[in-house]
Parts: C-alpha cells; structure tokens; sequence
C-alpha cells in the first residue's frame, strides 16, 4: 500500500524530483516545511520514524533491502531508482551511498505543549546563535544520547532539520521534541516562570563551575556558538552561570563537546547512568 509508485528516474526534470535539485536551497525547503534525509542510516531511522515520507531515492543496489521497510509505512511514498552516477547528476553532489528521502518536517511544538509532555526532572537544551548545521546536528545526537526531552531552537540558530543538521544528527533529530522560538529570551522567561531554571554554560563564568551546579532539578541548559557565545539578552534571561574548569590558555570548547560534558553531568546527577 505504501508505495505510490515505483519507476526508475528517466527524466531528471521530473517535478517529483525537484526537492533533491533544489538540495541547496535548504531555506525554500524550511519555507515549505520539508527536508530531505540522506545516507542508508539516516534514511532507514525516517522510515522507522513516525514522521510522513513522500518520497525516496534508491540507486538500483538498495532496493531490495528498502522495499519492505517502505511498503510497512501507512502513507502512499513516490519510489525513484537509478544508478548512482544519475543521483550525483540529480542533486549536483558526489554521494557516497546515493540514498535520499524526502518528508514532512514535524508540526511545530508550542512550548507549553513540550513542557506538558516531559516527564519530571524535566532536562532540556537550548541553543543560541548556532549557525552551522552540522554542529546543530552534533548537539541533537547529543540530546538523544542522554535523555534531553525537548530542544528549544533560538531565533539566531540553524534548523535541526536542514540536510546537513539532520545527517550530522544520524537521524536522532526524528526521535526529538524541537521547540521553534522567534526570541529565545523571551521564551527562557516563560519557562522560568514554569518553574524551570534556566543556565547558562558560560565559558567564562565566575563563581560556578559544573562540578559544583546542581542539574537534578528541571531545567534548561543554555548553549551559544564556540565564537561568539550567548548573547547578552539571553544570558540575561538565565537565573545561572556555569563553567567548565578549564586552563587559562583554552578559550573555549567546540559546542558539541560542551553539550556531551553539561549532559553527562546531568545525567550522572539524575542517576540516568
């Protein structure tokens, strides 16, 4: 039942395909609430995923190994093959396995709605000026290793669902609650006021370093770019300051490694590992 249509890719002007020419345009993909999932790994966790597939490329290779999983799914899914040097002529990048998919980005999660289904100690991340996809990628993948509920997106940050993010992210980003915000200061006061304390990890905090912070309480953990760090209106809206203890020469870690070290931490606290 799942699979719309099965044919293998004669014309690369096909409208179907036009999701995987315009890989680039990733912006006009956000625009239409639509991401493509690259590589067997990534591809095979969408199709396990709840979320909506409406189409998928298989170089000729692969195909008996997806078309079960495909026709599993309940929705009716677009099936394009080819060999892989026509997908490489398709999306203009050299590929590595040549496996695509398109799907529907998931329904955006009121942060309210993301407060009520996590469980207590709630644990969340935010980030703030996260610009690179792959490094918004790296820090989901962090999120789902250790048991962050909910990821709250600043306006200044890139999407988790850009290409490069959800590979980065191995495909963990479809297994997470991801709160969009249109000012991540405003949305730390609102959860301040629900009762979650909000901390920033600040290389250069004074007073607090995470060995000595309490994380087993529900609260937002609050991370900025390696280069520029958080910005002045979000570290305003955050209660707390934590550092990792570092010698005087390191600047800073990259934001991935943060993440890992901040959560690890937590965990550990909760008694999660």
């Amino acid at each position: 039942m799942a699979i719309l249509s099965l044919q293998q890719i004669a014309s690369l002007d096909s409208p179907e395909l036009a999701p995987y020419r315009t890989m680039r345009l990733e912006h006009e993909h956000l625009a239409n609430r639509i991401f493509v999932a690259e590589g067997e790994k990534v591809v095979r966790r969408l199709l396990e995923s709840t979320l909506e597939v409406l189409s998928v490329v298989l170089p000729n290779r692969w195909i008996d190994q997806f078309i079960p999983l495909i026709e599993s799914r309940p929705e009716q899914i677009r099936v394009f093959t080819a060999d892989k040097k026509v997908l490489e002529r398709l999306t203009g990048f050299t590929m590595y396995q040549g496996l695509m998919a398109v799907a529907r980005m998931p329904e955006p999660v009121p942060l309210e709605v993301a407060h009520q289904r996590s469980t207590r100690p709630r644990l969340w991340l935010a980030i703030d000026g996260l610009a690179n996809s792959e490094n918004v990628g790296a820090v989901v993948r962090n999120c789902t290793a250790f048991n962050v509920q909910a990821l709250l997106v600043g306006e200044t940050s890139a999407s988790p669902f850009l290409r490069r993010a959800v590979r980065s992210s191995m495909g963990t980003v479809f297994h997470l609650q991801v709160v969009e915000t249109h000012c991540l200061a405003a949305a730390l006061r609102q959860l301040a006021k629900m009762g979650m304390r909000c901390i920033a990890a600040h290389p250069h905090a004074t007073g607090t370093t995470l060995a000595r912070a309490d994380l087993s309480g529900d609260c937002c953990i609050v991370f900025g770019s390696e280069g520029q760090g958080l910005s002045e209106t979000t570290l305003a809206a955050c209660s707390e300051h934590v550092a990792i203890p570092m010698p005087a020469y390191v600047d800073s870690l990259n934001v991935a490694a943060a993440v890992a070290i901040f959560l690890f931490e937590a965990n550990r606290q909760r008694g999660w590992v």
